[in-house]
Parts: C-alpha cells; sequence; structure tokens
C-alpha cells in the first residue's frame, strides 16, 4: 500500500492564526449616553458626582472602549477624565467602539511581531475563524510582512488565495 504524504506539510508553507493573537480578557463598552442631562448634555457638576463615586474596580483587568452613541456634543474633557480614572485599573481603555478597541489591541500586538522569522517565507495568513479579528488586523499584518515574505496568501493551506508575490531578482 503506498503511503499517503502530506503536501501541505512538506511545502514550507507558514500559517499565521491573527486568532492566536487574540488578547485574553473581558471587554466593556462605557457608553457616557447614560450620563447626559436629559440624552443632550453633559453637566460637568453631575459628570463629576459620577465620577467620584463609580466604583472603577469593576473595570480592573478589562479592556474598555469609552465612546457615546448619544448624537450629542461631548467635550473632550469628560473623555479624558474617564481615562484618567479608568487607566490605572483597565488592562487597556481607548477612544470608540468595540472593534477600534480590537483594532487597537491588535496594532499594538502585531507592530511588535519579530518579522525575520518570516524572510523569504511563503505565508498563509488564516481566515475565518470565532473571535472577532478585525479587518484591520488583516490588513496590518498584510502590509507588515509584504517588504519581509516570498508569497503571502489567504485562507486556508489547502486552498488559498494568493495575495503577493515577491518578484525573482
Amino acid at each position: 500500500m503506498e503511503e499517503i504524504t502530506n503536501k501541505v506539510s512538506e511545502s514550507g508553507i507558514v500559517t499565521i492564526d491573527l486568532e492566536t493573537f487574540y488578547p485574553k480578557g473581558e471587554r466593556l463598552l462605557f457608553d457616557i449616553k447614560d450620563l447626559l442631562f436629559q440624552g443632550l448634555i453633559l453637566r460637568e457638576k453631575d459628570f463629576r458626582e459620577f465620577i467620584k463615586n463609580e466604583d472603577w474596580n469593576k473595570y480592573k483587568d478589562k479592556y474598555v472602549a469609552v465612546f457615546c452613541s448619544a448624537d450629542a456634543i461631548v467635550p473632550t474633557w469628560a473623555y479624558m477624565l474617564l481615562a484618567v480614572h479608568l487607566e490605572p485599573v483597565a488592562k487597556k481603555v481607548v477612544f470608540g467602539n468595540l472593534e477600534t478597541l480590537e483594532t487597537i489591541l491588535y496594532s499594538d500586538l502585531l507592530n511588535h511581531l519579530p518579522l525575520e522569522g518570516y524572510k523569504d517565507a511563503r505565508i498563509v495568513i488564516k481566515g475565518c475563524g470565532k473571535l472577532p479579528v478585525p479587518n484591520a488586523a488583516y490588513v496590518l499584518i498584510t502590509a507588515l510582512l509584504r517588504p519581509v515574505a516570498k508569497s503571502i496568501m489567504y485562507g486556508e493551506p489547502c486552498s488559498t488565495v494568493p495575495l503577493y508575490k515577491k518578484a525573482k531578482e
């Protein structure tokens, strides 16, 4: 009987699964909308009272995205004041929604990825997973790898979409 060989594993293709970089931890959305007077304006006195009485420990070791879902004018200092109180306890504080939070988390991680291990590699960036990996992370990893990789593909090693191939010198 002829031995079955795994041509994919013998091809030298390096697979990068962005889900393996997914930072573990709870994500919270802090919506200033609930602190607005009549859903329209932020009153400084009330806001500062909230800040003073809030239990900031409930944000301990969590990733927090701060934003306002209401169509209201929120002064910049309000977001800054929240950051002053969240930063000492939260893992990360960003301005924006949950997708913005994920984008920033991935950006922080991928920008510190040691790229020398991918020099002249044939790379497949795995897609379609269970975790909320933002499209921005796929764009960033592609931009970071293009200068060093021999080729970049997207998908699964057995079925890929070619994205980049280094020109022969």
